[in-house]
């Protein structure tokens, strides 16, 4: 089965570091050609020279902050405009919200995360879609969360709106199937990002507990012993991003170690 994706031509979304940025680098080892979307430019630059070049590989970057998911979309729409090729591969990667309970969240947490996330995977999607149909080969990924199938405790706002983005995605899987187009979850355990060093703070900070005692407790909650590698999602993501997975569509792929207590 082909898991190459030389000739594709991918957007990473939240590609300057961690599982995003590990995703770039495989994409562009895989062969694709890599379009970085963040917010920060020089973090983009910095990214942008760690990525392998090969023949027929260009890749580039956009700057598009997700807080702005309108403003983000014009720089999308422009960029790809300039661009001669298609857009085969988009993967969906935000940051998470500021960890907390569900009952101490404010209306404007709420509204702010679903526009970083839903809204702006769907403006994503709206605009990459003709491109993909026309190739009649799509593939979008969105890294989410093992909240999905299980919600996180103190994780309130990103319990909820990671089960609606699962839910548009699913839908949106049901409608772009016959375009050759597939629409896959990963949901990512506990990995080694910033984003991870950050919840560990904040249990931390709220338990008195110190860091390493707090890391203890979740590894021994992973049968695996250990947290994951940004590396070991991306490879999960670029499989599916490959034409090995034409028949994957539609799923919740955790990459978490056997964490989730649930099929």
């Amino acid at each position: 089965m082909e898991t190459s994706l030389l000739n594709k031509t991918a957007i990473v979304a939240g590609s300057t570091q961690g599982i995003g940025q590990a995703t770039a680098i495989e994409f562009a080892k895989a062969g694709a050609s890599v379009v970085l979307l963040a917010r920060n430019e020089e973090k983009l630059k910095a990214t942008l020279a760690l990525l392998s070049t090969h023949a027929n590989q260009t890749h580039g970057y956009i700057v598009g902050d997700f807080t702005h998911p309108h403003k983000m979309i014009v720089q999308v729409v422009g960029y790809l405009a300039s661009r001669a090729t298609p857009i085969h591969i988009l993967v969906n990667n935000t940051g998470g919200p500021t960890p907390g309970p569900i009952s101490d969240a404010s209306a404007e947490q709420f509204l702010d995360t679903f526009n970083q996330h839903l809204i702006c995977n769907h403006l994503l999607v709206q605009a990459v879609l003709p491109s993909m149909k026309n190739a009649g080969y799509g593939r979008i990924i969105n890294v989410i969360s093992t909240s999905v199938k299980a919600p996180l405790a103190n994780l309130g706002v990103s319990n909820t709106i990671r089960a609606a983005v699962a839910n548009w995605a699913k839908t949106l899987a049901g409608e772009v199937g016959k375009f050759g187009i597939t629409v896959n979850n990963v949901l990512p355990g506990a990995t080694a990002t910033e984003r991870l060093a950050g919840i560990i703070n904040n249990r931390a900070g709220k338990s008195g507990m110190q860091t390493a005692e707090v890391e203890k407790e979740m590894m021994n909650e992973i049968p695996a012993g250990r947290f994951g590698k940004p590396e070991e999602v991306a490879a999960a993501i670029s499989f599916l991003a490959s034409p090995a997975a034409a028949y994957i569509n539609g799923i919740n792929l955790p990459v978490d170690g056997g964490r989730t207590a649930s099929l």
